[in-house]
């Protein structure tokens, strides 16, 4: 910011001398032309340059606070409820889904905001599948996420702070992990996802539209050889993959959000 903040105090600066060589040039006995439009605006740019860098940088703290808000730890939930229900109730605030085992329907928040609390009796059923996509989810937040010991389905899909770093914490799902998304995630690099080779038993990756991936086609061979037993979908068009109009590759059959494929990982034994 501070470099885009000298840039244009030299363009205003070269503004303020403008006028006076203009007027320097203007010939003796010829009324001054109105200052138009434009001038007028960057004339008050100029006059309230320090007040606009102010509120810009004043600005930028209060989303850096806000970030940090929705992300912090929900430590009170978590002694008085148990690690499942704080981590439901952390999803919910941050507006997504979240499934129990045994449970075929999800909490979510409808239009206005609000969730029903009934999730607070599920203390004792663990977290199967969370949807946080599109969410402000950064690596201070997975803190409510890592203790889900039975977690098998994880949406992180079109989190724009979701980076390399977050995705080094993902492997405390080993375990139990099975599907996970990282597409759109603007963030994510080839560095990353080299971290996922612990997830033994992940069974479908999605990596669809990653703009941080360098050679997806070759990234995607290095991902299946890494995860032999698991479906990639993205980095690549698969032969016979449905295709959106824009030429967008787009994951085929009716499978709904947080449901497993079929079939077992095979032995590494």
């Amino acid at each position: 910011m501070k470099p885009r903040g000298g840039y244009v105090r030299l363009l205003l600066q070269q503004r303020r001398a403008l006028p006076r060589l203009l007027r320097a040039r203007r010939p003796y006995g010829s009324a001054p032309s109105p200052e138009p439009l434009k001038g007028r605006i960057l004339q008050y740019l100029c006059d309230r340059f320090y007040d606009i860098e102010y509120l810009v940088d004043w600005s930028a703290k209060l989303r850096y606070i806000s970030l940090r808000r929705k992300n912090m730890y929900y430590g009170y939930t978590k002694d008085h409820y148990g690690d499942n229900v704080a981590a439901a109730y952390f999803v919910l605030c941050n507006r997504g889904r979240v499934r129990f085992q045994g449970q075929e329907s999800w909490f979510c928040v409808d239009q206005n905001g609000k969730y029903s609390s009934d999730f607070l009796q599920l203390r004792d059923v663990p977290v199967v599948a969370v949807d946080l996509a599109g969410s402000v989810l950064n690596y201070d937040g997975l803190d409510n996420l890592v203790k889900l010991t039975a977690l098998k389905s994880l949406d992180l899909s079109r989190c724009p702070h979701v980076d390399d770093w977050a995705l080094t914490r993902l492997h405390v799902f080993k375990d139990s992990l099975e599907e996970l998304s990282l597409a759109g995630c603007p963030r994510v690099t080839e560095r990353g996802l080299a971290c996922l080779h612990q997830l033994e038993h992940l069974r479908r990756l999605d990596l669809s539209h990653l703009p941080s991936v360098p050679a997806p086609g070759l990234i995607r061979i290095l991902v299946e050889e890494m995860l032999p037993w698991c479906e990639v979908v993205g980095l690549a068009p698969l032969s016979g993959a449905q295709t959106s109009g824009d030429g967008r590759e787009e994951p085929g059959g009716d499978r709904r959000a947080g449901e497993i494929p079929g079939g077992s990982a095979p032995s590494l034994s």
